[in-house]
């Protein structure tokens, strides 16, 4: 039986798909988000998995709802396990 986990990797590439989407350096997202820049790269790298809060900074530094961010990690998620 499959169970679906939400890995730190997917969560990060979504957030570095919008960054540069955006055309943002990691620099100015993690100030524009208030968090710091080797946290942010930890992310992007799957190295470490943001609280629900950070998720929020991130897209409210973005100019993203949560929901956009949720409904590409649906999508990638679903590219993954197919």
């Amino acid at each position: 039986m499959y169970i679906p986990t939400l890995d730190a990797k997917t969560v990060g590439d979504a957030v570095a798909y919008f960054r540069k989407k955006r055309g943002l350096s990691q620099e100015v997202l993690s100030g524009l988000a208030d968090i710091g820049r080797s946290h942010l790269s930890a992310i992007e790298r799957g190295e470490r998995k943001p609280t629900l809060e950070t998720l929020y900074r991130i897209c409210c530094a973005l100019d993203i709802k949560m929901s956009t961010l949720v409904s590409h990690l649906e999508t990638l998620l679903e590219e993954r396990n197919q």
